[in-house]
């Protein structure tokens, strides 16, 4: 069963700033698994980072709930 989440974050893309500059985003973001209470946001930071054709360090949560 999925799982939802409201993440709200900032990219960060500086080798190539003209493409993707910096911006700030927030949305629900629907899992497969529910995250580890330890190391989630690494889970997290991953899929967006693919969202959005980033390396995962070019992702910053900011803050993340999950939806009931």
């Amino acid at each position: 069963m999925a799982t939802k989440y409201y993440t709200h974050f900032v990219t960060d893309a500086p080798r190539a700033p003209a493409e993707i500059p910096s911006s700030e985003w927030s949305g629900v973001v629907e899992l497969r698994h529910p995250l580890e209470s330890g190391g989630g946001t690494r889970e997290l930071r991953s899929l967006l980072a693919q969202s959005f054709d980033l390396d995962s360090e070019e992702i910053k949560i900011l803050h993340w709930a999950r939806l009931h």
